[in-house]
């Protein structure tokens, strides 16, 4: 059965407390109600900087069973490097504690900048190297380097399959070349929303699929009519299905691999007025 997970984009907001967050909520305890209200939350601290293995545990144990994170990977790879001698840091960010989520370690999402271009050559060889196991990933994190400060983390109770998907926001990627790619190495073609500012095409390209939501009219801050709500709704029961939704646009001609379902993940990022937990939470209704 195809499983669909809808849930929020972090979950540390100020302007949250007192309004998601009931008044007298602990700050320490905010992933843990958060946790019970969705099924699944991206995790966002391990793109601004790698994260201690001993918080990867900490977040395991205050989600409940059957949740699911999403884990961003880290911008030094794609916006400082932007892909060019990775291999450390890769191996770096998969040794540092990540795989401490086990089986709650959902899909990983690489975010790319604005200005960063398709290259065919140089993403391919970034694909490649993205562990589709977490025994992969432990061979792949043994080769980390001395900018880990902490002692690795390379334990792996069972191999569960990993899964990746791609964010870009250069037109450069409207490209046939790269949904073929991602095809080629199943990974996700990131569906975002973002108010008009960056390419919004529905391409499937894997065993998943994978939405963003930005905000449709102003970007991270405009919340989502009941109309928009109802056409997403609409799109995630023909992916999970394993169809392909009619007359929205693509970058490719080829049709997707035939699939009887798909998994679905969402997440609202138009946290700023909190709306991305109403959004969230009005979407689940509808699915």
């Amino acid at each position: 059965m195809a499983k669909t997970r809808i849930g929020i984009s972090g979950w540390r907001y100020t302007p949250w407390r007192g309004v998601f967050y009931p008044k007298d909520l602990a700050q320490r305890r905010e992933l843990e109600f958060a946790s019970r209200q969705f099924p699944t939350i991206e995790l966002n601290g391990s793109f601004y900087s790698l994260q201690r293995p001993e918080s990867y545990q900490a977040w395991y144990d205050e989600t409940p069973k059957g949740f699911v994170f999403a884990v961003k990977g880290p911008r030094f790879i794609t916006h400082m490097l932007r892909l060019k001698n990775i291999d450390a840091p890769l191996a770096n960010f998969f040794a540092s504690g990540v795989l401490a989520l086990r089986e709650k370690l959902g899909p990983m999402l690489w975010q790319f900048p604005p200005n960063f271009r398709f290259e065919p050559a140089t993403f391919e060889a970034f694909l490649a190297m993205l562990p589709s196991s977490m025994e992969a990933a432990v061979r792949l994190g043994r080769g980390h380097d001395a900018h880990l400060k902490r002692e690795p983390w390379l334990q792996v109770e069972t191999n569960h399959r990993m899964r990746h998907a791609v964010e870009i926001r250069h037109e450069s990627f409207v490209d046939p070349a790269f949904i073929a790619l991602l095809r080629k190495y199943g990974v996700g073609f990131v569906i975002a929303d973002t108010a008009g500012r960056f390419p919004r095409y529905f391409d499937v390209t894997a065993p998943f699929v994978y939405v963003r939501l930005h905000g449709d009219k102003k970007l991270y801050a405009s919340g989502y009519r009941d109309a928009a709500l109802a056409d997403w709704a609409r799109r995630i029961r023909a992916w999970r299905r394993g169809a392909q939704p009619s007359g929205d646009p693509r970058i490719s001609r080829v049709a997707p691999a035939k699939r009887s379902s798909r998994d679905v993940y969402v997440y609202f990022d138009n946290d700023m007025k909190v709306k991305a937990p109403r959004d969230a939470r009005s979407l689940i209704a509808l699915v």
